[in-house]
Parts: structure tokens; sequence; C-alpha cells
């Protein structure tokens, strides 16, 4: 074999074994980018049922509720509304009156996460404004 030959016989050994060599580097590199979409990816979500959170420590009703006790919950008391310009606002000041839609005496309304589920009547209570509830409203009552 001439020299020519065998040089082009190496180079193209070299070419076809690093044809193999980007191969293997690109088989590498796809295989650590899945891996990282896998670790991205939300885990897989089962549904719960409440009796694997319940446990064996007392009746299911007691032990499901202390469960619900460490809820936040947002609770707001309305005791009118009102519709005001953005000029009338501007004037408002320390002493003024703001009229609402509501009478002194009418139920002020119960809203918890902003559904309405109760009304009650404002009391004062040891200097404290306080609201008993005088109606609890059936869930079909959304506001």
């Amino acid at each position: 074999m001439s020299d020519s030959t065998t040089a082009n016989a190496a180079a193209s050994h070299q070419a076809g074994s690093g044809h193999s060599s980007a191969d293997s580097i690109l088989n590498q590199a796809e295989a650590a980018l899945r891996e990282v979409e896998d670790s991205l990816r939300a885990p897989k979500l089962h549904q719960y049922r409440l009796d694997e959170l319940i446990g064996t420590d007392g009746p299911p009703e007691k032990v499901s509720m202390d469960l619900l006790r460490d809820v936040t919950l947002d609770l707001k008391i309305e005791l009118g509304r009102t519709r005001m310009n953005l000029d009338e606002i501007l004037q408002l000041r320390k002493g003024s009156v703001v009229t609402l839609d509501k009478l002194a005496g009418d139920p002020v309304d119960i809203y918890v996460n902003g559904r309405l589920v109760a009304r009650g009547e404002v009391l004062v209570l040891n200097d404290n404004f306080c609201v008993r509830v005088a109606e609890l409203v059936g869930s079909d009552a959304i506001h």
C-alpha cells in the first residue's frame, strides 16, 4: 500500500470513529436532557381517600373534624353597602358619615371565603362589637 492510501484509510477510520464518538456524545446529551425533564415534571398525583387521613385514634367523625381545626378561613361581616363617586370618597374626613343600604337593626351578612353563609345581628358585649348568628343560609346562596 502506498503512503497516500494508508493516510486515506487512517483519515477515513478517524472520520468514522469521530462520527460514532459524536453519536455517543449526542446520545449521552439526550439522555441527560430526558433526566432533567423528568425531574422537572410534577410528581404523579393520586387521589387521597379520607380514610387514609383519619388514622386509628378514634371515631372517624371526631378525628376528621380535628383535621379542620387549623384551617384558616377569611371571615367577613358586611354591615351594608353604598355607592360613592371618587370625588365623594376624596371628601371623606374624620367624622364623616357614610349612609349604608341597610337600616339599624337589619341583619348583617356573614361571609366565609367570599360565600354568604349566615346572617346575624350586631350586639355590644363588654364594650366590644360582636355578631350573634341568627340564620344559616343554604348552600344555594352564592354571592
